[in-house]
């Protein structure tokens, strides 16, 4: 029965992919609803810290977008990687790494992906390369920024004291040398670009010549409230650290009934901490820059919350259900293998990763699994980056963007559909992140 159960759970989730925006979610709804009528199957609790988290921190990255702090934090990127032309493969996926890891979200890598491409361009670099490990960078930095929600789930779910801190410790240098692993692999990949047939034969077009004499440099009004929404957004994540490296700076509220907030010494937890200090750096950033609330509410990234809250309920919620069911023969089967051989989890985590398309779905479905067979947080902590396969089937949005951008054509899909511009860095990345991970949580 668990197969069949299985491949109903692997469907939704393949046919939520597919369908894109909020597909996952509807279809992961949908499972749960076979489940519970099918199958009988007794409904886990929703993931409501998740969808918590993912509220809070996506409004105050989208006050910051109103604000101008986002334009700000762009236009600081985009001297960088202008000042260093000649060495874009390396310098690009680092400017997009620090500036994804400080707003916690990828998305930002929207507006420097044409200036990486432009760059390329005029210094005769193939734009597949740093356009490439570009992507894979701005996924890998949400494995350890205190404002994604994957972190702040994974926090959530170990229930330790110090465990921003301690993922923080682990995965930001790990995963830039996972990055750095990347540009080398990228560095020569391919032909150079005025050697690529493809690219000379589009050059035969007079139209396609001359537009690539065309720049994306443009000069963006900063407004003067941005400099200020960047700092208290700074603040924020300051605090969050704070707290999660001093738990005893958190008041106790007194000793009770656990709940969703506090726990049942009376300490509130990360989840609660993170929403309340979000949100408060959100208000401030409203009232002090004097920026209007509906701005805010028509912000893309705020707009974009609804689909992240739906795909994430449904999915989770699904899986939940399917693990909790199966709880004890999912353990029988897993807990000797990865007791032995607890590196084997990363492969799980990365799988479900690649169907999921989202850290924090991932997170909050395999995390639990893994605390439940006995793999220690250290380890946990090791394989965070592999929850970043979101880059192996070539239609999340970041990889798409990267593919448009690039007017050369070097970025692509391959004739099978997985061998595409972005597999090779990201399997690298990634695997040398969990590598490097596991070296250093050796020391926690």
């Amino acid at each position: 029965m668990i197969f069949v159960e299985l491949g109903i759970l692997l469907a939704m989730i393949l046919i939520g992919s597919r369908l894109k925006g909020i597909g996952l979610g509807v279809m992961g709804m949908l499972g749960l609803l076979i489940f519970v009528f099918g199958f009988h199957m007794k409904p886990a609790d929703p993931p409501i810290a998740v969808l918590l988290i993912i509220i809070a921190i996506v409004t105050t990255a989208a006050t910051l977008q109103a604000a101008g702090g986002l334009d700000y934090l762009v236009s600081l990127a985009e001297k960088i990687i202008r000042k260093n032309p000649k060495k874009i493969t390396l310098i690009a996926p680092f400017t997009v790494y620090f500036l994804c890891l400080f707003a916690g979200t990828s998305h930002l890598v929207y507006s420097l992906l044409p200036i990486i491409a432009e760059v390329s361009l005029k210094t005769k670099i193939r734009p597949e390369r740093p356009l490439s490990i570009s992507v894979i960078a701005s996924h890998l930095s949400l494995t350890g920024s205190p404002m994604s929600a994957a972190t702040a789930t994974l926090a959530g779910l170990l229930a330790y004291s110090t465990a921003v801190t301690d993922i923080m410790l682990v995965c930001i240098p790990s995963c830039l040398i996972g990055i750095l692993s990347g540009v080398a692999v990228v560095w020569k990949k391919g032909k150079e670009l005025y050697d690529d047939p493809e690219f000379l034969e589009k050059l035969k077009d007079p139209q396609f010549a001359a537009s690539l004499q065309k720049s994306t440099e443009t000069v963006k009004e900063i407004k003067p409230s941005a400099k200020v929404a960047v700092l208290i957004f700074g603040i924020a994540i300051l605090l969050i650290v704070i707290f999660g490296a001093f738990p005893g700076l958190i008041p106790n509220v007194g000793e009770g009934t656990p709940g969703l907030i506090v726990n049942a010494d009376g300490s509130v937890n990360l989840t609660g901490i993170i929403v309340m200090v979000t949100l408060s750096a959100a208000a401030l950033i409203m009232l002090i820059t004097k920026t209007s609330a509906i701005e805010v509410a028509k912000m893309s990234l705020f707009t974009s919350m609804a689909t992240a809250v739906v795909s994430v309920l449904g999915v989770v919620w699904m899986s939940a259900t399917f693990m909790h069911a199966n709880e004890a023969v999912i353990e029988h089967v897993f807990k000797d293998i990865a007791a032995v051989y607890p590196f084997t989890f990363a492969f799980a985590l990365f799988f479900m990763s690649t169907l999921t398309f989202s850290q924090a779905a991932t997170t909050r479905i395999m995390m639990p699994l893994g605390l439940s067979i006995g793999i220690t947080n250290p380890h946990l902590l090791a394989m965070f980056p592999s929850v970043n396969g979101d880059f192996i089937l070539p239609g999340y949005p970041t990889l798409v963007a990267a593919m448009d951008f690039d007017r050369t054509g070097t970025t692509k899909i391959g004739k099978y559909v997985v061998n595409h511009s972005f597999m090779i860095p990201g399997i690298v990345s990634v695997a040398t992140a969990v590598g490097v991970g596991f070296l250093i949580s050796s020391f926690l």
